[in-house]
């Protein structure tokens, strides 16, 4: 059968057609007459919104839709966007005031907020920032259809209906709706392997070269992670397309090469991001590394199913329309053989590389993920797509085909039976979906059945890709953290942060417990608290020295309740949990010490505290879990994972559990002596240490520090100035992580225990300190040059073509003097 009768408004050469009588049923008419990228966006935006709703998330009901990294990371970070696009930030686009005591902001913006989408959050009210970025999740989706349905008819004439419903199907995969939905950057990567794809088509049909760089640009900016993804698979994709349109190892060199290039450069351009962002990566925290090891087959397949969920195996569902087509495809002979073949061995050499550990470092920059080890499932996906659109370009499959491309559903089906992913729900809508999209193919061979089919296939894809993002949230709010939407509380915490700030003249800490792990970002104030892939391992720690605590390995940095640590940094207002902020007399962001060498920090963070401070404050216990009475207590156990407390006070959390989180230094309370002893709610832990603040002695460190420091301190986007009393050589201490990217009167800065110094010589007043993160002139310069070479190709391209225009219109012009001369002799 040919192409033409999948469609009543295409014929075979895909050229528009008189439009024939409307089939029965309109809805189901509207469906086959759609548009292939507004119906694939419409399907996709429904099925993910339909889920959510019936789920009850967020914005649709009580339970809280921000899991893991979402509510702790994501949200702050588009917060702190907002702050930015309204001018209400303290820092800039390189550098950022607010979180962990100042922090390089290019790596973050670069790898959290360089999509195009993400600057939509501005149109909404703060306090909506929560559903701010899920419109911008939602909208990512139905732009990866759209996007991937142009792809479609771009490769092949065909239905556009069809292209529709299988790019809605990409966009529906599994782990777009379970895992990209909560970690909303690597929805742009959805986006980029199709319009990745598109720039290999240009390459093979010698189109819009220089359109092609600034799409490989576009998706390498707005998230390098996921796009290096996407250009694997494209650069598959377009391989299988070089070897079945092209003749001659020459011209399929010729077109490879294309490919290449534009791959190059659109990444060279790119290059101002990436290079800054791949320096801090190697500057940053180590993360949990650990051995790759593949899921059982029965745990893939099972996960072929609509409504399965595991954190950790690849979410490979894309409805079981598309799965027919593409498992029909090998036994498709209205396809040439060569064209069956290469795409169903393409599908299958992605689905192994999957599970094989060389492919698998391969496709994840060589490095295994901390989280889910499948992060490339989009890509096969997205090849389950192309391909299954192949075959269907070709002709509808016949029922022999259909028939054996059901078969080979089924045996995966009754395979995942032995796997614990696999749910009755998800396989009651996997076989009632497989006979219904088997039905609704083989009616395609009827004309008046092509609106009717089309509307039994949108219907099974919604139902299930709805079903999958359900049972989703149900796996994700079951085994991870959940953080609530902005209310109250927040609303609350930002307005008393607002009302106590001071800066740049002291600093305020939005405290702990923390709603998330970024809540200088998300609330306000420049407190101590950070989590980024991007945390640098100075600050981690330095911090880490001075008793701070963590989770995510190091990565998600507390805020540390302490005096001492407080004063070093110049916190002069601290949010308690009750709403109410806790003054105290901040030393200024610039303090001197005396020149000399510098110390190094041991392993007792009172003792380490005490070395940065310069003073002895800390005293000993009088007895063994007793401070003299008068002092401040604090404890220092960072494995103890429950509640501890003095005698007469009360519970105080420690959050021990290593290696994931480490205790910070907990304040008990002020000792009124053996009255005051420690007890531990639970077995003690192997090692702890108490500390007895005496207020007395810190006061006078405190004084000492302030009689010396800056008299005055104004800072910039990504700098600051202070000035100082007159003095003899000696060092500027900075209370800023000493991060590389720093200069500081013309030369670049150094560090004095973790923190940002400058040597002063005698007679110095003052220190200027600029920040620009390492890479970025070099990231600059490949841009440049980038530039240079795609301007370059676009001037020769255009006057090779005005070279070229006289010559094809002398045939005409000459043609058309011979027709007159004709007609006048006649």
């Amino acid at each position: 059968m040919s192409t033409s009768q999948l469609s009543p408004h295409h014929t075979a050469r895909g050229d528009a057609t008189a439009r024939p009588p409307r089939p029965a049923g309109r809805p189901a008419a509207l469906l086959a007459g759609a548009s292939g990228p507004a119906l694939a966006a419409l399907l996709a935006a429904v099925a993910v919104c339909a889920g959510d709703a019936v789920a009850r998330v967020f914005p649709y009901g009580p339970r809280h839709r921000s899991v893991n990294d979402l509510g702790n990371q994501f949200v702050p970070f588009h917060a702190h966007l907002w702050d930015l696009l309204h001018g209400r930030a303290d820092g800039g686009l390189l550098f950022n005031w607010q979180s962990g005591f100042g922090s390089s902001f290019l790596p973050d913006w670069g790898t959290y907020l360089t999509s195009p989408f993400a600057v939509l959050v501005a149109l909404f009210p703060r306090e909506d920032i929560d559903l701010a970025v899920y419109v911008v999740t939602v909208l990512k989706i139905a732009v990866a259809a759209a996007v991937m349905a142009r792809l479609l008819l771009t490769q092949r004439r065909g239905p556009r209906w069809a292209a529709g419903l299988l790019a809605a199907s990409y966009a529906l995969c599994g782990w777009s709706v379970i895992e990209a939905s909560y970690n909303p950057m690597w929805l742009d990567g959805l986006i980029a392997f199709p319009l990745l794809c598109l720039t290999g088509e240009w390459a093979l049909r010698e189109r819009r070269p220089v359109t092609g760089v600034l799409v490989v640009a576009l998706c390498w900016t707005a998230n390098f992670y996921t796009a290096y993804m996407a250009t694997l698979g494209a650069a598959l994709v377009l391989v299988v397309r070089v070897v079945l349109t092209r003749d001659g190892w020459r011209e399929r060199a010729r077109v490879t090469a294309r490919g290449a290039v534009t791959c190059l450069l659109g990444i060279a351009l790119a290059a101002p991001v990436l290079v800054p962002l791949f320096l801090s990566s190697k500057q940053a925290y180590p993360g949990w590394s650990r051995e790759f090891g593949p899921v059982p087959w029965a745990d893939l397949f099972a996960r072929l199913m609509p409504a399965t969920y595991s954190f950790n195996s690849p979410a490979v569902f894309v409805g079981t329309g598309t799965l027919l087509l593409v498992a029909a495809l090998p036994f498709h002979r209205a396809a040439p053989a060569r064209v069956r073949w290469w795409w169903a061995g393409l599908v299958v050499a992605v689905a192994l590389s999957l599970q094989w550990a060389p492919t698998h470092l391969a496709w994840h920059v060589f490095a295994t993920p901390n989280g889910s080890a499948y992060r490339q499932t989009f890509v096969l996906a997205g090849i389950v797509v192309i391909a299954a659109w192949t075959g269907l370009a070709c002709g509808p499959p016949a029922p022999r085909a259909l028939a054996g491309g059901a078969g080979l559903l089924t045996a995966a089906a009754l395979w995942s039976a032995a796997s614990p992913l696999a749910t009755p729900w998800g396989t009651g809508l996997f076989c009632g979906g497989l006979l219904l999209a088997g039905l609704a193919w083989w009616a395609l061979v009827r004309r008046r059945l092509i609106a009717p089919a089309a509307a039994v296939l949108g219907v099974v894809l919604v139902a299930q890709a709805a079903a999958t993002t359900a049972h989703g949230h149900r796996g994700k709010l079951a085994g991870l953290d959940d953080y609530p939407a902005w209310g109250a509380a927040h609303g609350a915490r930002a307005a008393a942060l607002a009302s106590a700030d001071g800066w740049p003249a002291y600093r305020t800490d939005a405290g702990r417990p923390a709603l998330s792990g970024n809540d200088p970002m998300l609330l306000g104030g420049q407190g101590g608290a950070y989590y980024s892939s991007h945390t640098p391992d100075v600050f981690t720690r330095t911090m880490a020295a001075l008793g701070a605590g963590w989770t995510s390995r190091g990565r998600n940095v507390q805020s540390l309740d302490n005096p001492v640590t407080d004063a070093l940094f110049a916190v002069g207002a601290r949010l308690r949990p009750d709403g109410t902020v806790v003054r105290a007399d901040a030393l200024p962001l610039v303090t001197v010490r005396p020149a000399g060498p510098v110390p190094a920090f041991g392993d007792s963070p009172f003792a380490n505290q005490e070395l940065l401070l310069g003073a002895r404050v800390y005293e000993e216990p009088v007895a063994p879990g007793v401070c003299r009475a008068g002092t401040e207590v604090f404890l220092w156990a960072p494995e103890y994972n429950a509640t501890a407390r003095l005698a007469d006070g009360r519970p105080q959390r420690l959050n021990g559990n290593a290696p994931r989180n480490r205790a910070a230094l907990q304040p008990m309370g002020r000792s009124r002596g053996p009255a005051s002893r420690l007890i531990f709610d639970r077995p003690a832990p192997a090692s702890w240490t108490l500390g007895c603040l005496d207020a007395d002695r810190f006061e006078a460190a405190v004084a000492t520090l302030r009689a010396s420091a800056a008299t005055s301190v104004t800072v910039s986007d990504a700098g600051l100035r202070a000035t100082l009393p007159a003095g003899g050589a000696r060092t500027a201490v900075v209370s800023v992580p000493a991060v590389a990217g720093w200069s500081c009167d013309g030369r670049p800065a150094s560090a004095h225990l973790g923190l940002l110094a400058v040597p002063l010589e005698a007679g110095d007043t003052g220190v200027s300190c600029s920040f620009r993160p390492p890479g970025l002139v070099a990231g600059g310069t490949v841009a440049g040059l980038a530039l240079l070479a795609v301007a370059g190709a676009a001037l020769t391209r255009r006057r090779s073509r005005e070279r070229d225009a006289p010559r094809q219109a002398s045939p005409s012009v000459a043609s058309a003097g011979a027709s007159g001369a004709t007609t006048g002799a006649t």
